[in-house]
């Protein structure tokens, strides 16, 4: 017999041998009709796999993150299965699940794939997800595997990276691939499934690789759930934030200037001026203080603090000076720079904590098949602040952080969110710089905080950064979508690095700890995720026009002049639009252009000296003086802004 200790702490003992599936079915047959893969002692096993030996077993279905990710992982096989059948001489490679579905890898050598090919793929997977073959893992020796695929070069690659023990296969139908685990139970768990793109791929991410077709699709227990998701789909292209920023004239893009890079428009500059002044004046009561720093740095800053090593490869190329014998880097990260503005002072406990803040720009050089608008890009802007503190500050700090990511979630309408303590990898601690003592008091202090403010938070082994464990807050969007948005950080290495000093109480020299905090985490990252929450609608205290003017016809626009002058005294970001065309044709330009009010002047406004107000959306507000529009706008941005 064996223990199995169940989620809610419970103790059940079972014959050795025994599945998750079998354990599922001792709770309830509804239970186990839904389990798709299981973890257990922390690995990621089948729901089909022998248990042995005592331990902790969760079980997964497809609501679970763990559940989708064998979901989908699965369906990768079946597609790539189906995609032999119609291109045998087609050569596998790889095909993970990602966040939202799947996709495989191929190098289809002369043939060629379109969507137009997508339709029978489709219906092969679910001829093949009907007959329930069931998945199975087996080790393989590495002289077997590689006998395997002799013909395939990408297989044969990854082989030859691995030992014998660490090789499996999957096995389904008459199909095998090279797989290290997490499946479904059968192929007759898929019950819908879409590809949805095809697009180019290097081998392994490299340009100098040969280049590869990647399909992408998803797949679910339902065909409601897929009909669901394609309506998602349809609206999270109508409020993609490259669409939506050209057509609110926020930024663009410019092949001379270079892929990545984005020029801010007069009307995104003001946009993320607003954001930024909203912050700043936030910080300035918290008690942060204002600091520039240079765009490069040399080559030993970064090495010093470990972002060489961990960035080095993502970096641009060193700039080298013409006669100086000097090596210098585009600033990756600002936190460097923020240490030596600490160490220009000598520091007493009692002039802690210190909180330093930039708005800095960052830059990374990320390869141009991961270019994706305002959300992967090469230049960035971080809303960066690095707070120095003794350990016993450390409590109070991360808390007031923890208060301020909050208020700016409230501010700008992300309501649904969770938390997530990030820690290191314990089986994988070369990745991490520092000491285990100095990892253990930052973890715990992290946990700490999350627990006495209350949060929903949950722990992820192996997301902490390179330095420090942190609190990541994954935010939903209006779609449900999961962004990972405002970010919170303990470091006790990075002041170790740089050899940073107070005076303590004790007259004898003591380590600060470092708080490292964005709420927005990149500028432009934020803004585009911002403008797909709200598909362009922002808050009315963000938003670039308040109201727009629209005069019925020529003769009222000395009118139109006097009320938008008046909006402009009363502080209401206005325009007037006096174009000689249609009240409709007006009127559907400032829906595009998503202007929370359309102000309509004509002869009975201009009599009575009042105007008509028409809200984004269409519905009427009537007639009313301008200062009570403007007493209104006013109160409506008060009740946006949350407290802090």
């Amino acid at each position: 017999m064996i223990d199995i200790t169940l989620p809610d702490g419970s103790i059940k003992s079972y014959e050795s041998g025994s599945t998750p599936l079998d354990i599922a079915k001792s709770i309830s047959h509804g239970l186990a009709r839904n389990v798709i893969s299981a973890k257990f002692n922390t690995q990621t096993i089948e729901a089909t796999t022998p248990l042995t030996e005592n331990g902790d077993l969760v079980l997964f279905t497809f609501s679970d993150k763990e559940g989708k990710q064998a979901f989908w992982h699965s369906t990768a096989h079946v597609m790539a299965q189906s995609i032999l059948k119609f291109y045998p001489k087609a050569k596998l490679t790889i095909g993970p699940a990602i966040d939202n579905g799947f996709y495989y890898d191929v190098d289809f050598g002369e043939d060629n794939i379109s969507e137009k090919d997508f339709p029978q793929i489709e219906k092969k997977m679910l001829e093949i997800a009907r007959q329930k073959h069931e998945f199975r893992l087996r080790e393989v020796s590495k002289s077997d595997a590689l006998n395997y695929y002799t013909s395939n070069r990408f297989k044969t690659e990854l082989i030859q990276n691995l030992n014998d023990g660490e090789i499996t296969f999957c096995d389904h139908d008459d199909f095998t691939d090279l797989c290290r685990g997490g499946h479904i139970p059968n192929t007759g768990f898929i019950k819908a499934v879409k590809l949805l793109s095809a697009a180019g791929a290097y081998w392994r991410g490299d340009e100098k690789n040969p280049q590869l077709t990647r399909v992408y699709g998803i797949s679910f227990p339902k065909q409601k759930m897929l009909t669901e998701y394609l309506e998602l789909l349809e609206e999270a292209k109508r409020r993609d934030h490259r669409k939506v920023g050209k057509e609110l004239e926020l930024f663009t893009f410019s092949q001379r200037v270079g892929q990545g890079l984005p020029l801010w428009l007069p009307k995104g500059a003001a946009l993320r001026e607003r954001l930024e002044n909203f912050l700043k004046e936030a910080q300035f009561k918290a008690g942060y203080e204002q600091v520039m720093t240079p765009h490069i740095g040399q080559k030993e800053l970064y090495t010093t603090s470990g972002h060489y090593q961990k960035y080095g490869e993502d970096s641009f190329q060193p700039i080298h000076t013409p006669k100086d014998d000097e090596e210098f880097l585009l600033k990756p990260m600002n936190c460097p720079h923020h240490c030596e503005i600490y160490k220009a002072f000598q520091w007493s406990y009692k002039d802690l904590p210190a909180r330093y803040a930039e708005f800095g720009t960052v830059y990374r050089y990320e390869q141009s098949g991961e270019l994706h608008g305002l959300t992967r890009v090469r230049g960035f802007t971080q809303d960066d602040a690095h707070i120095f503190c003794t350990p016993e500050q450390l409590d109070e700090e991360f808390k007031n952080v923890i208060d301020l990511v909050l208020y700016v979630f409230g501010s700008l309408g992300f309501e649904n969110f969770t938390a997530q303590v990030s820690l290191r990898d314990p089986e994988n601690t070369e990745k991490y710089i520092g000491s285990d003592e100095n990892w253990e008091k930052a973890e715990n202090a992290i946990i700490k905080a999350a627990k006495d403010k209350g949060l929903n938070y949950k722990i992820e082994t192996g997301e902490a950064a390179f330095y420090g464990p942190k609190l990541d807050f994954m935010v939903k969007d209006a779609l449900q979508r999961e962004w990972q948005l405002g970010t919170i950080q303990v470091d006790y290495n990075l002041p170790e690095r740089f050899e940073l000093t107070y005076k303590g109480s004790d007259n004898e020299l003591h380590r600060p700890v470092m708080i490292h905090r964005a709420p927005f985490g990149s500028l432009e990252r934020f803004i585009a995720i911002l403008l797909e929450h709200t598909g362009g609608n922002f808050p009315l205290w963000l938003t670039n026009e308040q109201a727009i003017v629209l005069s019925i016809s020529e003769k009222y626009e000395n009118y139109s002049e006097k009320v938008l002058s008046l909006l402009k005294n009363n502080e209401i970001r206005a325009l007037a639009d006096d174009r000689s065309e249609t009240m409709g044709k007006k009127i559907r330009d400032a829906e595009t252009k998503k202007i929370p009010y359309m102000i309509i002047v004509g002869e009975n406004e201009m009599n009575t000296e009042t105007i008509s107000v028409r809200q984004h959306g269409g519905k009427d507000l009537g007639q009313m003086s301008v200062e009570d529009f403007s007493s209104m706008i006013k109160s409506e941005m008060q009740k946006e802004i949350v407290k802090n």
